[in-house]
């Protein structure tokens, strides 16, 4: 679907802004800094969740493709999966990013639950959503419950404070040693992965839920028959994104912090970050009552061909611009945009290059070799001309 893939490479190109914008950018004050301040209101989680929710798109386009095949769904599924994740440990200590073994991880629950209703999808989406806030919820009360005051105040000041993993790594970061840094990285992620926190299910894991749903309701196959369905997504999620910013991230709700954070976050439900469905929506709604748009976006959707492989170029580039083993490089609010926009268009050419004399990207064959447990074709077949016709041959 090439909605798809321009989609992917819109949410690339999100990506991509605020990585710059937060690992290579000097803090500055008056009219620059409103530049970051855009990129954060506009940009910043709503990339990571239209990222994730096209992952949910993703799984589910080949859980049909395996179960029209009449396929061993669960086998591929679980190896694919484990093929990302082996991505994901590679892309943590090697660049230090995360999300990719985050998506193998969160990616398990839907073999599942992909029979289940749409209401009961919905509700496992509802849960995930506000399961940590509820997680905290109830960790605070019983502190309420259990503690005095000046308890309550010393056990909030403690998770406050510094995490000695997390101050090591960011010493490893601005050091000039890969060796160093790796090492540190490999600590953080163990840390990561040993929490119990870890195992809460959040919005990871309803983005793809949300995604498997819009798949399965054919919202990608045939928008124009869903557009009462997207426009209403598109609502909710600017509704959202408007009620946090004006509302909930200045209200003042209780006298215990870890219940009054909750209670500000929305519970989870409520948050900025469904503003991704309002993009989504908008392009996905332009793309179907505007075809010709699909040509003049075809540039974009060939890095979202290739999504696998261009994440990962872009976190090795941004590791090797901003860490200290590279450039160690920081750059003005105003230069931002022009990085961002050079790192993505680098990308273009190389999946421009690339996809004409390759049907998949090198990541992406790598990920479906694992996956079926034998090597793929990477190769474009030389296309044979057709025998021309009498009337095609006057």
């Amino acid at each position: 679907m090439r909605s798809l893939d321009i989609l992917r490479g819109f949410a690339l190109l999100g990506m991509i802004l605020v990585h710059v914008h937060q690992h290579l950018e000097e803090p500055a004050t008056g009219l620059e800094d409103l530049i970051s301040w855009i990129i954060w209101v506009g940009v910043e989680q709503k990339s990571w969740a239209v990222f994730a929710f096209l992952f949910g798109v993703g799984f589910a386009i080949q859980l049909r493709r395996m179960e029209a095949k009449q396929a061993p769904v669960t086998s591929l599924y679980v190896r694919r999966l484990l093929g990302l994740a082996l991505f994901g440990v590679l892309a943590y200590a090697l660049f230090g990013f995360r999300i990719l073994l985050d998506y193998a991880f969160w990616g398990v629950p839907l073999l599942f639950i992909r029979r289940w209703s749409t209401r009961a999808l919905l509700t496992a989406a509802v849960i995930s959503m506000s399961a940590h806030s509820l997680v905290e919820i109830g960790a605070g009360t019983w502190e309420w419950l259990t503690l005095d005051r000046q308890e309550a105040d010393a056990a909030a000041a403690a998770r406050r404070g510094p995490d000695p993993i997390r101050t090591s790594l960011q010493a490893a970061e601005q050091q000039g040693s890969y060796p160093v840094l790796l090492e540190a990285r490999i600590r953080a992620m163990r840390a990561d992965y040993v929490s119990w926190s870890f195992l809460i299910p959040g919005a990871n894991l309803a983005l793809f839920i949300l995604g498997y749903l819009a798949l399965r309701r054919g919202v990608f196959d045939a928008p124009k028959r869903h557009t009462h369905l997207i426009v209403s997504a598109m609502l909710l999620g600017l509704m959202s994104w408007a009620l946090w910013w004006l509302v909930l991230r200045d209200l003042s709700v209780g006298s215990v912090p870890r219940i009054a954070a909750q209670l500000q976050n929305g519970l989870g439900v409520v948050s900025e970050q469904w503003l991704a469905f309002t993009y989504v929506g908008g392009l996905v709604l332009l793309l179907a009552y505007r075809p010709v748009w699909e040509q003049r976006l075809a540039w974009i959707g060939l890095t979202g061909r290739m999504a696998l492989t261009n994440y990962l170029l872009q976190i090795a580039i941004l590791d090797l611009l901003s860490s200290g083993y590279g450039w160690d490089l920081r750059v003005r609010p105003a230069l931002v945009p022009l990085v961002a926009a050079l790192i993505f268009g680098t990308e273009v050419l190389v999946s421009n290059w690339w996809l004409s004399h390759h049907r998949l990207g090198p990541a992406e064959w790598l990920w479906r070799s694992f996956t079926y447990g034998k090597r793929q074709s990477l190769r474009l077949s030389p296309q044979v001309p057709s025998r021309p016709s009498h009337r095609e041959g006057r």
